[in-house]
């Protein structure tokens, strides 16, 4: 009876650490205590508090060195407006129409696909003031392209589809497809001379058969905000779609204002 005991108890400690290493990290401390190289792949967030700046996997001070963001002045209430658009289901009218009602300034990264769609639409963001930033020609994961003149090209690539529309380059603000990343990817970017754009605050928002409620988008992107915070959303949303104009008449009641990602 005592080996069957002891026996029991050895598997039941290492089944505990197994599932205790396997689940995922997030640094105990404020993000300004992390140091390090970044040896992340996947963009993270871990919110704390309603209302306060999430601990990212990478820190400012760590993202500085290759001319990355995530995050504004935790000082400051303003808000950077960024939306992801490979596709826009018919939503980005209404998403348009909210940003000039609220003369709110966006940053839209934008892959090849959707400017061989959607040319007068790219013509309407360009005149209405919006950034267009560089979410790559065939979003791929780029921290799996190691040559240089590849991750080039992708970036390139979708600057040469711009350009035909527009007539000049884009500017240089790019955001890595799925927030995949690494430390070299990251120094790429900046040897291309892009600033990178990653996020404070997303939500689940692309799934778009599973769509969350008006309710639900407006209680976490509300409850989540925070100064100085880079909004993520998706243009293939119905939902951000819908209460976009609601969503940044709450913001304004809040006491946040929106800046162009060119001031973060």
């Amino acid at each position: 009876m005592v080996i069957r005991l002891h026996k029991r108890t050895l598997i039941i400690a290492l089944f505990c650490a197994a599932v205790f290493f396997s689940l995922p990290y997030f640094p105990k401390g404020p993000a300004s205590e992390v140091s390090g190289n970044i040896s992340a792949t996947d963009w993270g967030l871990s919110f704390r508090a309603p209302g306060k700046t999430p601990v990212a996997n990478a820190t400012k001070e760590q993202l500085s060195r290759y001319d990355a963001h995530f995050v504004g002045d935790e000082n400051e209430k303003v808000i950077y407006l960024t939306f992801d658009a490979g596709f826009e289901n018919g939503n980005m009218p209404k998403i348009l129409d909210a940003l000039k009602a609220h003369n709110a300034p966006a940053a839209f990264f934008l892959v090849g696909n959707f400017i061989d769609r959607e040319p007068e639409l790219l013509k309407r963001m360009v005149s209405e003031g919006h950034i267009i930033g560089n979410h790559t020609l065939s979003h791929p994961d780029m921290s799996k392209i190691s040559d240089f003149e590849k991750f080039s090209a992708e970036l390139s690539g979708l600057n040469d589809k711009y350009r035909a529309v527009i007539g000049e380059d884009m500017k240089k603000f790019y955001r890595p497809p799925q927030g995949k990343f690494s430390e070299a990817n990251l120094g790429n970017a900046q040897k291309l001379g892009y600033k990178t754009v990653f996020w404070s605050l997303a939500y689940v928002d692309w799934y778009e058969n599973r769509q969350p409620s008006h309710e639900e988008a407006l209680k976490t992107l509300t409850t989540r905000i925070h100064p100085g915070a880079v909004v993520l959303l998706h243009s293939t949303s119905k939902t951000n779609g819908e209460i976009l104009d609601t969503l940044l008449t709450k913001w304004e009641e809040m006491g946040y204002t929106f800046k162009s990602i060119e001031e973060l």
